[in-house]
């Protein structure tokens, strides 16, 4: 089973924001493959996706408009039914005046209706490879030592690839399991959660102990 990546992971991993997802989905420049039934409707994106986030958002800094991609992908959409993320899979894209291909520099994307004109680069194979690491990153566990009451405890954080956020658990007391939005704010809500887990074992023991003395 691939991985799916739900709205904050994605914003995450890709570096766009919040608005531009939303704006990119509405307006299907870049659609998430797959919609899961709950509360409403969940989106999520595959690895595939993320490449055409990616390969989108660099055109977009390389001066290309929203309108001229969204025109190329209604041409490649068009003329390539079985490609389904033409960002992602083709090696060309046009805004249906111009025709952008890869010269043999897999780096270069010429404008070929136009002399051959270098437009910019774009090393897909590049852009592929440090998402990769950066997914590899992102979704490598950490471990984070804390002192709680006095006791040394090991915390494991785990990004959240479908939710977002980060989820983490006390190595020591496996029932003490927080998340947060960043791993701060996973770090304190656990450490709470410790805190008060101790107490109430704490109170627990105290307990006992009297009515140990009372019998």
């Amino acid at each position: 089973m691939s991985l799916v990546f739900g709205r904050k992971a994605v914003i995450a991993l890709v570096g766009i924001s919040k608005m531009q997802l939303e704006h990119w989905d509405r307006s299907g420049i870049i659609r998430p493959s797959k919609t899961a039934a709950g509360k409403g409707t969940r989106r999520e994106y595959d690895f595939k996706d993320l490449v055409a986030l990616k390969v989108a958002k660099r055109l977009r800094e390389e001066g290309i408009s929203l309108q001229k991609i969204r025109k190329a992908l209604t041409w490649l959409r068009k003329n390539f039914p079985d490609v389904r993320q033409p960002l992602a899979e083709l090696r060309f894209v046009t805004d249906g005046e111009n025709l952008f291909v890869l010269d043999r520099d897999p780096e270069k994307i010429l404008n070929v209706l136009k002399g051959g004109l270098f437009v910019f680069s774009l090393a897909l194979g590049q852009l592929i490879e440090g998402l990769q690491g950066e997914l590899k990153k992102f979704a490598t566990p950490k471990e984070e030592k804390v002192m709680v009451e006095g006791r040394a405890f090991t915390l494991v954080l785990t990004p959240d690839l479908e939710d977002g956020g980060v989820t983490v658990q006390c190595h020591e007391e496996p029932w003490a399991i927080s998340q947060g939005e960043t791993e701060q704010e996973a770090l304190d809500n656990i450490i709470d959660a410790l805190e008060l887990g101790l107490k109430h074992e704490k109170e627990c023991q105290a307990a006992k102990a009297w009515e140990a003395q009372a019998v």
